[in-house]
């Protein structure tokens, strides 16, 4: 109705009112207005009245404190609109970071106190600026590259994070909000940044054989490419100076830097917030994707940093959405030939307790794991094994070969299609160790439970399951995920097996604001005021 008789358009007047009290009570309507799904339409009437620089311009002249968190909350509902993302990056992202985030977030006078520094950190405007900016990252690449070039904002996302560690904010709905911004900004950064595209030509080769060795290893065994590969990988290994690193990261740098790895992975150890340690398991996921240079490092870090037992132990965790992000990440950490022998050591077991079937006490707790998450483990498992028989051999002594059968052979309503094709693959890639097909005859089993029809096999061959390919849950994905190529999807999603494309990343899922006084948009990285 207010909508309808021209209302919005009079409370985005009085915005301009010279009295404060006018202020006040014009944003509280308008917040509510524009609260919920349900009211997309009114949030698209407020922005066709100028509301946005309206809002924005009332946030940088006033200094009453209740106003802020007001016009805060606002953009924080809009933002949950999809049409209204790229509209809010444009014409408010440089007054939240600067206004907003970077003098809330302590991180320009560092030397605060600490009670001060934690008062600043539960700010409301804080929560909401961070809420509004998550919605908006999952916008897609130029959203993400916006973000990344905005002065500052990095800096003092990351920084929010480091003041929180140790503290009872490290819970805290703002650094669940700082946390899923940065993996939504860490999705494909190789292919969307300038310095991932200056790669040197070693590099790129590296890059082009990796792939063209992804794809024939089994046929034609080129061992010379693997070993070049394999150089590369060693450039760094987690010890001593990294190279090509003269001074600090600042900016968009500390993004792919390695130091990143220890503020995620403390989250990771120290955090309760299942959405928190789902972003910061997708922010390494992304990070670790593919061949690019600073990915290698980071798969390094992760080792050196002791992060592989930090993600291994979260497998055991009760949250679907946690364990796939954390499954992912470990596909994606497996591409260093250390990490993949250390994997499959130490996290085997807690893999395969992981998937459905077999009468493990666990049965309950499988049940509930989602075909996504169950085809991120079958994923895992098959980059685990590759090229890697020793690591086959604790598969199967973990009792995998069982659960994986039960799977790939189950009549069609117990699983889904992608399910059973994952497991299938995990199997099929079993079966090519020649030298342990008597092993597994021992057990009782045979080249039918192995192996599908030969068509399926030889296309399957094709599939992008080698490890030179990574896992990709988009930014925008576990942080950003959307639907639409443009926004990101849900971890979830971007797992699927037919997305598989070269980078596995992931973004934002977490974007979404599933806030006691949130909307609860359809798994998307939105978070909404009252």
């Amino acid at each position: 109705q207010i909508r309808r008789q021209g209302g919005i358009q009079l409370l985005v007047d009085l915005l301009d009112h010279r009295m404060t009290e006018v202020h006040r009570s014009a944003c509280g309507a308008l917040r509510n207005l524009v609260y919920g799904k349900a009211n997309d339409d009114n949030k698209i009437a407020l922005k066709n009245c100028g509301g946005i620089p309206a809002l924005v311009r009332l946030l940088r002249k006033t200094t009453d404190l209740e106003i802020r968190e007001l016009v805060t909350g606002v953009l924080w509902n809009l933002s949950s609109c999809d049409a209204l993302k790229m509209p809010i990056i444009q014409d408010a992202l440089a007054v939240l970071t600067n206004a907003v985030i970077i003098p809330h977030s302590g991180w320009e006078n560092s030397p605060l106190q600490d009670d001060h520094k934690i008062q600043l950190h539960s700010s409301q405007v804080l929560r909401n600026a961070t809420g509004c900016l998550r919605n908006v990252s999952s916008a897609g690449e130029e959203a993400r590259r916006r973000m990344r070039e905005c002065d500052g904002l990095t800096d003092a996302l990351l920084y929010v994070i480091q003041s929180a560690l140790g503290s009872s904010e490290i819970d805290s709905k703002t650094v669940e909000n700082c946390v899923c911004i940065l993996r939504n900004l860490s999705y494909r950064l190789a292919a969307e940044t300038s310095q991932g595209q200056q790669m040197g030509t070693d590099e790129l080769d590296g890059l082009l054989c990796g792939d063209a060795n992804g794809k024939d290893t089994e046929s034609s065994g080129c061992w010379g490419k693997k070993k070049k590969k394999k150089k590369s990988q060693d450039q760094w290994d987690g010890v001593g100076p990294l190279p090509d690193c003269a001074e600090p990261p600042k900016g968009i740098q500390m993004l792919w830097h390695p130091s990143i790895v220890k503020p995620y992975l403390t989250l990771l150890s120290e955090c309760s917030n299942p959405d928190t340690l789902e972003g910061a398991a997708g922010a390494l996921q992304n990070l670790a994707a593919g061949s690019w240079k600073w990915s290698v490092y980071i798969r390094a870090a992760v080792r050196k940093e002791k992060g592989l037992p930090i993600l291994v132990e979260l497998l055991r965790i009760d949250n679907d959405r946690v364990v796939c992000a954390v499954a992912t990440a470990l596909r994606n950490m497996a591409l260093d030939v250390r990490n993949k022998e250390l994997i499959g050591k130490y996290a085997m077991r807690d893999l395969v307790h992981r998937l459905p079937g077999a009468n493990n006490s666990n049965s309950s707790a499988s049940k509930a794991m989602s075909d996504d998450t169950v085809t991120a483990i079958c994923c895992t498992l098959h980059e685990v094994i590759t090229k890697n028989m020793e690591n086959a051999k604790a598969l199967r002594d973990a009792g995998g070969i069982e659960k994986l059968v039960g799977i790939s052979k189950s009549k069609g309503d117990k699983h889904s299609p992608k399910v059973v094709k994952a497991a299938s693959q995990v199997l099929n890639s079993m079966w090519q160790y020649r030298d342990l097909r008597s092993l597994y005859k021992k057990d009782g089993w045979s080249q039918y439970h192995f192996v599908a029809s030969s068509s399926t096999i030889e296309r399957d061959r094709q599939r992008p399951y080698s490890s030179s390919r990574t896992p990709s849950i988009s930014p925008v994905r576990m942080s950003p995920n959307n639907r639409s190529a443009s926004a990101p999807a849900s971890p979830r999603e971007m797992i699927s097996l037919k997305e598989r494309k070269t980078d596995y990343e992931s973004t934002g899922t977490n974007a979404t604001y599933h806030g006691s006084k949130g909307e609860h948009t359809s798994r998307k990285d939105t978070m909404t005021g009252e």
